[in-house]
């Protein structure tokens, strides 16, 4: 009876999924580290991590030890308490817009009526972290590097927010999930809007999401060329990594708003052609889970050491169960949302991480001017036609 009273109390459900998250996501981050280090390899022809595990695969868990175990060092002359809570702060934040980030219908730990309002938040707070880290560590290099950090918030964040209302127009509410509904209800996603003129705010908002999460080519705070490292130059250990598990956050973060907002969240690609549910709901995630398990067989067969083989044939088994999950209809209407809404986050990550192998670092100058030059007027002219184009297609 007390067990039955627990599983249907409200707070249960937001609860136990919160606790999921909290869980996987520093796993997960860690994984996409090891791929975005693999997909960076292959453009420069080169293998990545090899040595631990096969193909390197568990890498990211011999980096947590590391990291774990590595000495952690506070410089001499530095606030220590703001220098502690610094990249607490950022890890927080970064985290605390998960709450809002709807998985599937049923998968969201609070469903608010201003969802969107509260990752603009958070993201704007999380910056105080980075901020703070470099003014705390009392050395000139973390300073530097927190005060680009600062102009470059004030400069990419105008932009997004003109971005994020170009779709919000289309959407007429800002619960994340009533979002997805509003695109399921009219019969496209949000990105094919206006005639197709919302890819212009997509774009605009993917440019501006990268300054935003500090990333290649719009890395300035942390630029290893002149400020060694930027403002987690003093930073070791454990510190180090939260900021390194912020940074993977906020990717995350800014990917799953933008397949949220512009690309459906959960929804299939023609959610509302019903002869198209079972080749895409069932017949593409077996195929996809299948093919991946006969592309690391065949990469199985090709090392030497029995270990590292078996290791990887349990990796083709483990793929092999999920096609077979995918399979079973009760299983496959329980996963298929938070699948199609992974894969669309995993795409845009994929991208962000395709645009540190092509692109060199942006001078300073050239960041302020991209900022407020070109995305500002950008997003401004986006907001104004998509307004016209949407009250002649009303």
């Amino acid at each position: 009876m007390n067990m039955q009273t627990l599983l249907s109390h409200p707070l249960f459900r937001p609860v136990a999924l919160s606790l999921v998250l909290l869980a996987a996501f520093p796993l997960a981050a860690a994984y996409i580290s090891l791929v975005e280090r693999k997909v960076l390899a292959d453009f420069q022809v080169r293998l990545g991590p090899m040595r631990v595990g096969p193909h390197g695969l568990l890498q990211p868990i011999a980096d947590a030890l590391k990291l774990l175990l590595k000495e952690d060092i506070i410089p001499a002359e530095a606030d220590r308490r703001i220098f502690w809570m610094a990249p607490v702060i950022s890890t927080f934040t970064a985290l605390t817009a998960f709450a809002v980030l709807p998985l599937s219908r049923d998968l969201v730990v609070a469903d608010v009526n201003v969802g969107i309002l509260v990752i603009s938040a958070t993201s704007a707070i999380g910056i105080l972290g980075i901020i703070l880290g470099g003014w705390a560590s009392n050395s000139h290099y973390p300073l530097l590097g927190a005060l680009r950090s600062a102009a470059q918030l004030v400069s990419y964040e105008v932009a997004l927010a003109f971005a994020l209302l170009s779709g919000l127009m289309m959407a007429g509410t800002l619960s994340m999930p009533g979002i997805v509904q509003a695109q399921l209800t009219g019969h496209t996603w949000f990105i094919f809007g206006n005639y197709g003129f919302m890819i212009v705010p997509f774009g605009v908002y993917m440019v501006a999401a990268v300054a935003e999460t500090n990333r290649a080519p719009f890395d300035l705070p942390e630029a290893e060329s002149e400020l060694v490292a930027g403002f987690h130059t003093e930073y070791s250990g454990m510190r180090w990594a939260f900021y390194f598990l912020a940074e993977y956050a906020n990717m995350f973060v800014v990917a799953a708003v933008a397949a949220t907002l512009f690309l459906g969240g959960w929804l299939r690609p023609f959610p509302n052609v019903a002869w198209l549910a079972v080749p895409l709901n069932f017949f593409f995630p077996v195929v996809l889970s299948a093919g991946s398990a006969f592309l690391t067989w065949r990469m199985a067969g090709r090392l030497i050491d029995p270990v590292q083989q078996k290791t990887l044939l349990a990796v083709v088994l483990l793929l092999l169960s999920v096609a077979a999950f995918f399979a079973i209809p009760a299983v496959n209407a329980a996963v298929i949302g938070p699948f199609w809404f992974l894969l669309k986050v995993s795409y845009i990550l994929y991208l962000m991480i395709w645009f540190r192998g092509t692109f060199p670092r942006y001078r300073y100058d050239q960041l302020m001017n991209i900022g407020w030059k070109v995305m500002i007027p950008l997003g401004m002219a986006a907001v104004l036609i998509n307004a016209v184009l949407g009250m002649t297609r009303g």
